[in-house]
């Protein structure tokens, strides 16, 4: 698929343009902005919600952003909101792929990042992390490695403090190292303590201990926590202050040492000491300590040179002191809530004076900074309060959030489908909150949380509820022990869930239910096929005797030497596969198989192995392919088994390594085992005539012994001079390289059928002139009912073998009928040997046995073969497909539609050679056309803009080699998907049939749940509609857009003229009067007042 990006980088282009001239005029009127250097491209070493937040801010100023993600990441929207997007940590756990600073750098390195802002948490406070962008000579956006150091590292921190005259918590002056030091601080201090980790925040690594008897546990809890949270266990320890406020003021500084502050946040509502709710500023606080607390900050941040964003932590005591605990040297989550109040944005402000601009230049003076109204920010996480906010996992099956005046919502993972799981942080949502007091923003708050729908996880959004109407909350102050001493926030109100627990019905019985059924009602045959007699005794020798016994250069020249006209029987495979779907058993193939060994050992082969063998047998029938074919050896010792080989596909529909194929044919390929079970003949094609992919094949059988039978695949009509591109001259030098190549036969593949008599003759007489001791094998279908004249003209112009079906199993997308081939050429110097009566008992017993699969048969859909195969070029098995499925979508009237449509997508593709998978990748494009209803020059014109199919793109990018002529410009140019975007795509479910006879079917966008209504034809014949206003009947009016009807001013029977009002429609509070389009009377009346409609509904018919 292709996102249309070039509107977005236009527009990014304009905002950078902008930016520079702004900058420019800004860099000549201040001297402090000779350091000045502008960001072009920003990466976030960071996930989720964060990661968006800087895009967006990025977006605004002009920026270029990218994206890092884990493996586990994949999904994640802040992958998608990137310009560009990298994988990072393969291999590598969910937390240590983003702790991964080598390859962080790398990609940043890789892809042209000036700087690299760390959000919070991951790497925002490691110093090393800081260095090593700096070293790598990529901008770190935050403040400088050694005072991310000092800052970081809770203890210097704790000194610094001291020496600023800052008051600090009795605690302990360096990380601790064992369990004996805490021991002590305890017995100097006495109980509570608390633990710290010294290298982070956010609650991790924080243990509160209260007895003697609980240290030595909660230490390692502790240390673990910090070592897996930050890559670092070390720890401090101080004394824990009862029931204080937690008070943080915010802090920005520049590259000139000029330091503000703006104001603080209470941060006193926690839960495991991880922030539930923030409010800024903090309520009742008294002015004079607002002052103290934002000096301290400015002067603590000035004592080390701060540069960039900060927060500096304090506790308030009942009695008003306060207590330096941390700096955290990065953006905090909470730094929302500050935006809010003082309308300054802190991201933008990071990324200037990362640039190098003054924060006076910026106009961000402490004079300049005034608070205005309150902000509340409740992060939205996905925890069960019932159960002490333990995590829950899991799809988010609905998501609706909140939203109005006044709420702003900072998100990344918050949309229906996505996965929640359990690697990273239960955050789910940011809501915030802006109002001129508390209560207000409280009410707004609490009304947007009500609009939250949110199926799938538990969430905490009740709890927040009730903390929002709590009179604590609202009216007084509250401390970090208000949610433990409030138990009455945990008496919520249960959500009945009613609707989803009906989808999960509904999904039941839709996946463990009936599945649709096929569109035909035929049963199988009652009547079980007798099978003719066979003599006893060992079957005649036949050429696989010769193969045995020559190898497979000495097959090939017994072939050549043969007179007369040679078969390949394809009913074993390619003819059930065309006609039945490939569903005939083994048992069926079994019962017949002594009859052909002893009565068509003269065949020069039996096609009874290829990709759908494999597919089909394990998938449907639940058999083994690899024993069918064991078993059909014992039956059938003297004829040779030949199968199909993809070149580089090998029997699947994809590009495989190189080994993979060596290894597949060497097991398949048995001829010197004792058991003789093994494949003798490969044909090797590609889809495309790709000569590399055909030379692997081809390499692949031959080294393992088997005969090597290289097939051109045809297409065009190289009797008709004015097709160009696929022209004799074209064969003649591909057989060329084939024969080079060393193949023992070439064979002419024509998947579709195109082969006419004249064009036979020219093409086969020009092989055989030009190769005249070279067997030449010629495969077609009977599509167009041209078939045996064709292979006549063959035999005419010089041809070895060809391929021929039994004939109830003939004709049509099959192969041409064994029967007329033999009969037409008995008596002739290219008699096939074969005894026609034998040939009848064989197409007895095929015709009573093709009677048993007739749910599977094509005839319930198609019945009869087509010309205009001459035009579209459908191969035969795709051409039977492609009829199945447009019926069993109710689209069978559309098949001629689906025709036309695949001749204008092979004319956009440059027109192929279509055998699988190419014939495949036309097949879905011209389906994606007509369901699309796009012309060939629409999808010219919209390339860049489409979302092709898969196989299309994946053409278009060479995964299945290079087609003649070069890929089709400038279509390719457009489809290819831009550098940094990758698209991940699973189709999930089908939804139950609406109201509107409509089904819900759920696909998966990068892990982003998406929806599309599809009318279900057949089901809306059964269902009762409002019927539609026919344009064309004169007389029937229709409503002219979706609305209620208000009022009817016309009755049955009554006369109208021209223009007179008929009826009022209402719909979004707009009323619209329907007028009579011409004069006549009312013949009748289709709606009533109160009735809704959709636009085009019949209102009413006026007869003249």
């Amino acid at each position: 698929m292709l996102l249309n990006m070039r509107g977005r980088h236009v527009a990014l282009s304009v905002l950078a343009v902008r930016r520079a001239c702004h900058l420019s005029r800004s860099a000549h009127t201040s001297p402090q902005t000779l350091e000045y250097k502008p960001i072009k491209k920003v990466m976030v070493a960071n996930r989720g919600e964060i990661a968006i937040r800087v895009f967006r801010a990025c977006t605004e100023l002009g920026i270029r952003t990218v994206a890092v993600y884990s493996e586990q990441d994949t999904g994640q929207m802040h992958r998608q909101k990137a310009d560009e997007a990298y994988l990072i940590g393969k291999g590598l756990p969910p937390v240590a792929a983003y702790l991964h600073i080598p390859d962080i750098i790398k990609v940043a390195k890789e892809n042209d990042v000036d700087a690299i802002h760390p959000g919070y948490g991951f790497l925002s406070e490691r110093a090393d992390f800081a260095q090593a962008c700096t070293d790598a000579g990529v901008r770190f956006i935050g403040p400088a490695p050694e005072v991310v150091q000092k800052m970081g590292d809770k203890v210097e921190a704790r000194a610094i403090a001291i020496r600023a005259g800052v008051p600090v918590v009795p605690g302990s002056d360096a990380p601790i190292s064992s369990l004996q030091e805490v021991q002590e601080f305890c017995n100097t201090y006495g109980f509570p303590i608390i633990f710290k980790a010294a290298y982070g925040g956010g609650g991790r690594g924080m243990r509160v201990v209260r007895e003697y008897e609980e240290l030595e546990e909660n230490y390692q809890r502790a240390y673990s926590e910090a070592l897996a949270a930050f890559g670092n266990g070390a720890l401090f320890v101080e004394k824990f202050i009862e029931k204080p406020r937690h008070i943080e003021v915010q802090i920005l500084g520049d590259k000139y040492g000029n330091v503000i502050h703006l104001y603080e946040r209470d941060c006193s509502i926690q839960r495991r000491h991880q922030k539930v709710v923030e409010i800024a500023p903090a309520t009742q606080l008294d002015p004079h300590l607002r002052d103290r607390l934002t000096a301290d900050s400015v002067n603590l941040a000035k004592q080390v040179g701060y540069e960039n964003a900060g927060t500096v932590e304090f506790l308030v005591d009942k009695h008003g002191k306060h207590y330096f605990i941390e700096v955290n040297s990065r953006l905090q989550v909470e730094h929302t809530v500050t935006e809010e109040i003082t309308d300054v944005d802190l991201v933008h402000a990071q990324l200037h004076v990362c640039e190098g601009r003054s924060l006076p230049e910026l106009g961000l003076k402490q004079d300049k900074i005034r608070i205005n109204g309150f902000a509340i920010q409740c992060r939205v996480t996905t925890e069960d309060p019932t159960r002490g906010f333990q995590p829950d996992t899991g799809r988010l099956e609905v998501f609706r959030s909140g939203e109005g005046m006044g709420i702003r919502l900072d998100s990344a993972s918050a949309f229906q489908g996505a996965v929640i799981s359990p690697h990273y942080d239960s955050l789910l949502v940011k809501v915030i909150a802006s109002g001129k007091d508390l209560p207000t923003a409280a009410a707004k708050m609490s009304r947007a949380l009500a609009e939250f729908r949110v199926r799938g996880v538990k969430t905490n959004i009740p709890f927040l509820q009730n903390v929002l109407s709590n009179d604590q909350f609202l009216y007084g102050t509250v401390d970090t022990q208000f949610i433990d001493e409030n138990p009455d926030l945990f008496n919520m109100k249960p959500v009945q869930n009613r609707a989803q627990k009906l989808l999960h019905y509904l999904g039941h019985v839709l996946v463990n239910g009936p599945t649709t059924p096929i569109p035909v009602n035929a049963k199988p045959s009652p009547v079980d096929p007798v099978v003719p007699a066979v003599p006893l005794g060992d079957p005649p020798t036949g050429f696989r005797e010769v193969l045995l016994r020559d190898g497979p250069e000495g097959f090939a020249r017994a072939v050549r030497a043969h007179q007369g006209l040679l078969l390949m029987d394809t009913t074993f495979r390619d003819a059930h596969q065309s006609l039945l779907a490939t569903r005939v058993r083994t048992h069926d193939l079994k019962k017949i198989a002594p009859f052909v060994a002893h009565n068509f050992s003269n065949l020069f082969s039996m096609e009874n192995w290829g990709g759908a063998t494999f597919d089909v047998a394990m998938r449907f029938l639940c058999e083994c392919p690899w024993k069918r074919l064991q078993e059909l050896r014992s039956l059938i010792p003297n004829v040779p088994f030949q199968m199909l080989l993809r070149g580089a596909n090998a029997v699947g529909y994809t590009n495989y390594p190189d080994n993979a194929v060596y290894k597949s044919n060497k097991e398949n390929i048995l001829l010197q085992k004792p058991e003789k079970n093994g494949m003798d003949i490969f044909r090797v094609f590609d889809s495309l005539n790709y000569l590399p992919n055909m030379l692997l094949g081809m390499e692949a059988a031959g080294s393992a012994g088997g005969v090597v039978e290289a097939a051109i695949s045809y297409t065009g009509d190289v009797s008709d001079p004015t097709r160009q591109k696929y022209t004799l001259d074209y064969y003649l030098k591909l057989a060329e390289e084939l024969v080079k190549a060393g193949t023992h036969i070439l064979c002419i593949k024509d998947m579709a059928g195109l082969l006419k008599p004249e064009a036979s003759r020219l093409l086969v007489g020009a092989l055989r002139d030009r190769f005249p001791d070279m067997p030449i094998h010629v495969h077609t279908h009977d599509t167009a009912g041209a078939g045996v004249a064709a292979m006549l003209a063959c035999a005419e112009a010089g041809v070895d073998i060809v391929d021929v079906a039994v004939d109830p199993m003939a004709g049509m997308t099959s192969q041409p009928s064994m029967g007329a081939l033999v009969a037409c050429t008995k008596g002739t110097k290219y008699n096939t040997g074969i005894s026609l009566e034998k040939v009848f008992d064989y197409s007895e017993y095929w015709e009573v046995t093709r009677g048993l699969y007739a749910p599977f048969d094509c005839t319930a859909t198609m019945k009869s073969g087509n010309a205009d195969i001459y035009e579209n070029e459908i191969p035969g098995g795709q051409y039977t497909n492609l009829h199945f499925q447009a019926h069993s979508m109710g689209l069978g009237h559309k098949f001629k539609e689906v025709k036309k449509a695949y001749v204008e997508a092979n004319k956009l593709l440059g027109d192929l050679i279509k055998v699988t998978p190419s014939s495949k990748i036309v097949g879905d494009l011209a389906q994606f056309m007509v369901q699309n209803s796009l012309t060939r020059a629409e999808v010219e014109e919209r390339a860049d803009e489409l979302s092709f199919p898969l196989s299309v793109v994946e053409f278009l990018q060479g995964h299945i080699g290079i087609p003649h002529g070069g890929f089709p410009e400038p279509l390719r140019s457009k489809v290819e998907l831009e550098r940094g975007k990758t698209l991940h795509i699973k189709a999930l479910a089908l939804g139950d049939l609406s109201k509107a006879g409509q089904r819900e079917v759920f696909f998966e966008l990068n892990g982003q749940l998406r929806s599309v209504l599809v009318k279900d034809t057949v089901a809306m014949k059964e269902m009762h509609f409002h019927p539609k206003a026919l344009k064309d009947v004169r007389g029937q009016v229709g409503a002219p857009m979706p609305g209620k009807v208000v009022e009817v001013k016309v009755k049955q029977g009554q006369t109208v003229e021209k223009g007179q009002p008929l009826c009022v429609l209402s719909a979004m509070k707009m009323e619209t009067v329907v007028n009579s389009p011409l004069s006549g009377t009312v013949a009748k009346v289709y709606v009533n007042v109160d009735s809704s409609l959709e636009g085009d509904d019949l209102i009413l018919e006026i007869a003249e």
